[in-house]
């Protein structure tokens, strides 16, 4: 089934419908700007083409609906840590339930809020009361903002990462700069190295660049484009490509996915946010093509 041709279950407004998939409802939109596709489990965008153009976020042919995990693509939300620092991996955002808070439009575009709060099922994992809004604005650019508050009595940490997955025509023949110098080789376990002013690839590449400049930018030759990616309120920003071998061993990506996506995340790393309570804290990454 095509994602962009859901039947509607609900038309919330001109440009903002609400559908459904194998069971996971999806927000779609659709503006004179630009297309995008929401899920609610896991807040998760998966889809966003500008009017006119190719599609910029990637979104695995072979992506599993099921709910029991993260869907392989789009724009995962790792909260309230990254990678293996906690279980699940990633954290539990990425799998959870959000709730629709607003949406709202005009001729610039499409706004769409979510909302997740502590619950049972977060309590059992992690033991801190919080609520998390998810912000998509949506027009000729996509800005992503993730707003954690601590609405508990006690301080509480976190890091994570809007795991953004971009659509290239061939990983061969991209290349990235603004990543900056030092990195921690995940290949390599998370030894410290320092790279060049320019990234190519040729093999798995699985880095958190610590300190990455404001703009990143994705040289997509093939496809005659720069995508930008500039980051707020991070303090890394993680570049992965799983080669080959790695996508032949992933269930919901096909052998040769590793060919048409990168990965590069704005990512809140070490050292993690601490929020007092009643304490605010943004992620963002907005993303852009010319």
């Amino acid at each position: 089934m095509n994602l962009r041709q859901l039947s509607t279950v609900n038309a919330l407004s001109d440009n903002v419908t609400a559908c459904e998939y194998q069971g996971v409802n999806i927000i779609r939109v659709i503006h004179p700007l630009a297309e995008a596709g929401i899920s609610l489990h896991g807040g998760h965008l998966l889809w966003f083409k500008p009017q006119g153009e190719k599609d910029i976020i990637w979104l695995s042919e072979k992506a599993i609906f099921d709910q029991s995990k993260a869907v392989r693509g789009g724009i995962p939300i790792c909260w309230p840590w990254f990678g293996q620092a906690g279980t699940p991996s990633h954290g539990f955002a990425r799998t959870s339930q959000w709730s629709l808070l607003e949406h709202r439009e005009n001729e610039n575009g499409v706004i769409v809020s979510l909302a997740l709060e502590d619950n049972e099922e977060t309590y059992a994992i992690w033991p801190h009361k919080f609520k998390n809004v998810l912000t998509f604005e949506i027009g000729q650019e996509l800005k992503v903002s993730l707003t954690s508050t601590n609405t508990g009595n006690q301080p509480w940490s976190y890091s994570g990462a809007l795991h953004t997955y971009f659509d290239i025509a061939n990983i061969n023949d991209i290349d990235i700069t603004g990543m900056g110098p030092k990195y921690l080789d995940s290949t390599q376990q998370g030894k410290v190295c320092e790279g060049g002013s320019t990234l190519t690839f040729n093999g798995e590449t699985d880095r958190v660049y610590t300190q990455p400049e404001a703009t990143i930018t994705i040289n997509d030759k093939n496809n005659n484009r720069e995508i930008l990616v500039n980051n707020e309120g991070h303090n890394a920003a993680v570049i992965w490509n799983p080669w080959q071998a790695l996508s032949v061993n992933m269930g919901d990506m096909a052998d040769n996915s590793y060919e048409t996506m990168v990965c590069v995340e704005s990512t809140i790393h070490q050292p993690s946010i601490e929020l007092a309570p009643g304490q605010s804290h943004t992620l963002l990454t907005t993303i852009s093509s010319r």
